[in-house]
C-alpha cells in the first residue's frame, strides 16, 4: 500500500515553530505533486502548500511568509516549516502525494496544537 507517513506534530505555544515531515514511499521522482493540507475541528480540509516534482511551490495566501514547504529527494521526504504559529493553526495536518500513473494517496495526519 502506498501511503505517505507524517511526523513532527505536537503542542507548541503561540509564536513558536514546528517542522512537519512527510516520508513518501517509492520513487519520489514518480510523484507529480506533494501537498500539505489541514483540517481543524468542525471545518473542511484546506490546502496549506504544494510542491511539484521540479520544486515549484504554491501556498494558501494567508500562510505565505510563515509556512515553507520543501523537499529532500534523497530522503523521499517533504517538509513543512511552520513559524510564528497562531492558535488558529491548530489542526490535523495531512500530507498527500500524487503518484504518476498510480493515483493520489493521503497520510493519516499529524496533530498540531498551538496554545495561546
Amino acid at each position: 500500500q502506498v501511503q505517505p507517513v507524517e511526523s513532527g506534530g505536537g503542542l507548541v505555544q503561540a509564536g513558536g515553530s514546528l517542522r512537519l515531515s512527510c516520508a513518501a514511499p517509492g520513487n519520489i521522482f514518480r510523484i507529480n505533486v506533494m501537498g500539505w493540507y489541514r483540517q481543524a475541528p468542525g471545518k473542511q480540509r484546506e490546502l496549506v502548500a504544494l510542491i511539484t516534482r521540479d520544486g515549484s511551490t504554491n501556498y494558501f495566501d494567508s500562510l505565505k511568509g510563515r509556512f515553507t514547504i520543501s523537499r529532500d529527494n534523497a530522503k523521499n521526504t517533504v517538509y513543512l516549516q511552520m513559524n510564528s504559529l497562531k492558535p488558529e493553526d491548530t489542526a490535523v495536518y495531512y500530507c498527500n502525494a500524487d503518484y504518476e500513473g498510480i493515483g493520489t494517496y493521503w497520510g493519516q495526519g499529524t496533530q498540531v496544537t498551538v496554545s495561546s
